[in-house]
């Protein structure tokens, strides 16, 4: 039995820390700029994670030599049928957790009305490619749950931090 506890509390040497363990940039005295403390498994964390997911289905790439960006979306909308199911499975997915969050039913009305028009048009041959890449059905969604999160206090607008005591001059 000594034996196999040692072995588990090996560590080789060639793994193990030299100097100091790593010191993180608050405890330096450092901030980041315009950043903010998520707590892992709270709102601020699903409304990252659905904006890089919205932000991945409609404004990932940049079409060279133009400002012009589009996502997955309009990719995956080449494919006739299928690629606007699944695009409007992903958009789905973003309604769904927005519930999950708590959004009004107001709010997930606008979000159906927005995919709904997003996949219907979408399946339109060549129109509903170059709608795709224009309406941005998922980036629009985001937006409104961005804003409705805020409201409510489950996360901070976006832009610098300001911190610090306010001190009254006489």
């Amino acid at each position: 039995m000594a034996l196999i506890a040692d072995a588990a509390s090996y560590v080789p040497t060639c793994l193990q820390a030299s100097g100091p363990p790593s010191v993180g940039p608050e405890e330096r005295g450092m901030k980041m700029h315009g950043s903010f403390k998520i707590t892992p498994g709270g709102p601020e964390e699903s409304v990252a994670r659905l904006e890089a997911l919205g932000r991945l289905m409609d404004g990932v790439f940049v079409l060279p030599g133009t400002n012009i960006r589009l996502g997955l979306d309009a990719v995956i909308g080449l494919v006739p049928v299928a690629g606007d199911v699944i695009s409007g499975l992903v958009s789905s997915y973003l309604i769904w957790e927005a519930r999950r969050l708590g959004a009004p039913r107001w709010l997930i009305a606008r979000m159906v009305a927005n995919t709904l028009l997003d996949t219907t048009i979408g399946a339109i041959p060549v129109v509903g490619d170059a709608f795709d890449v224009m309406f941005r059905a998922n980036m629009k969604n985001m937006a409104l749950l961005r804003r409705h999160t805020e409201k409510r206090g489950l996360t901070r607008a976006a832009g610098p931090i300001i911190e610090g005591e306010a001190v009254r001059v006489r």
